[in-house]
């Protein structure tokens, strides 16, 4: 009777269950409230929003508001005091371990909430039955696998949903994925790649590209890289119910040219992560006194894309005076380089 539900399973069966339905909610966080309601990086049919913003509910109590205004501001304050959830600021196990904590603090705030979380959804559902009754759909789930799986199994499957996000989102994301894995881009915050394949948290752990191309689609960017919610984008594209607004941009080469242009110069915004990935591939090659030079013309490129306020005419004029001081140092992988960046197309 304890372990006997509508579906009599073996062990295995409760197991495997218990995955699948953990893997739904992974799912709706990393397509529905990251890549679509945070960055607008995708677009889902309503049908396909709805269903996820439905188990979410059911799975997490969580509002897609509060979820996206604490994600913003992640990205808007990454590594200062003010990021909510930083492991550089509060420490890897205080972040791993009480991730979700720091999440339920910053999500109380009203001014976090009502400044970073604008254009989410609020219709009628939303203001009248998903916040008013934001905790009751954890509590329905676990009637539902009371019913499906039996008393014991059931309330293992719902301890196991309902720890899933709390522990590998709020956790694991947002403290391993800035703090130990690899980096990939030379992101000004301290974001990792986990491992290169992201299919136990839907792509997530493929944090680093993520930060260097937060309003992708795709966090997937080399070959080898797997990100199993971008295979479901795919899906639901084939199926008309979801697309991609952006994708990491893929550099393009032309001959070079004489006098680089406005036209160069938006390539190299668009693709500065993958430039500045090969110019710190050059800084192994040269011999220790030109070090100091190809330091210092590193901080100079990477200050074009960092000025804002800058006139286009000016930045281009500041690429040239780059070029033109590079060919001339006299250090031939700095020439080499200075000669690749008159390629991009």
């Amino acid at each position: 009777m304890l372990f006997s539900g509508l579906l009599d399973l073996p062990w295995w069966g409760y197991v495997i269950a218990a995955l699948a339905l953990t893997h739904v909610t992974i799912v709706g966080v990393t397509l529905y409230l990251h890549r679509c309601q945070t960055h607008h990086a995708l677009e889902l049919h309503p049908a396909v929003s709805h269903f996820l913003r439905l188990w979410l509910w059911l799975t997490t109590g969580m509002l897609t508001k509060e979820w996206v205004a604490v994600h913003r501001k992640h990205h808007a304050k990454c590594e200062t005091p003010q990021d909510p959830h930083s492991p550089q600021v509060y420490g890897i196990h205080r972040v791993l371990w009480l991730g979700v904590v720091l999440y339920v603090k910053e999500s109380a705030k009203p001014e976090t909430v009502d400044r970073y979380g604008r254009g989410t959804p609020d219709d009628w559902i939303e203001r009248n039955f998903y916040s008013k009754f934001a905790t009751y759909g954890v509590f329905v789930t676990l009637g539902l696998d009371l019913v499906v799986f039996g008393i014991v199994p059931g309330v293992l499957i719902w301890l196991t949903q309902i720890a899933w996000i709390p522990f590998l989102a709020a956790g694991v994301i947002n403290g391993v994925g800035h703090y130990w894995g690899y980096r990939q881009w030379s992101t000004p915050d301290a974001s990792t790649n986990i491992v290169p394949w992201g299919f136990l948290i839907g792509g997530e752990e493929l944090h680093n590209n993520h930060h260097a191309y937060p309003t992708s689609a795709r966090f997937s960017n080399k070959w080898y890289e797997l990100d199993v919610g971008w295979w479901y984008v795919r899906l639901l594209s084939a199926l008309g119910l979801a697309t991609a607004r952006y994708v990491p941009p893929t550099a393009r080469f032309a001959p070079p040219k004489a006098a680089v242009g406005a036209d160069t110069l938006e390539a190299i915004i668009r693709c500065r992560y993958e430039v500045l990935a090969r110019y710190d591939k050059m800084l192994q090659q040269p011999k220790s006194h030109a070090l100091e030079t190809i330091h210092a013309m590193r901080h100079e490129l990477a200050a074009l894309w960092g000025r804002s306020k800058a006139s286009r005419e000016h930045l281009v004029a500041q690429l040239q005076d780059w070029c033109r001081r590079a060919e001339a140092s006299g250090i031939a992988p700095l020439v080499e380089f200075s000669q690749r960046l008159r390629c991009y197309a």
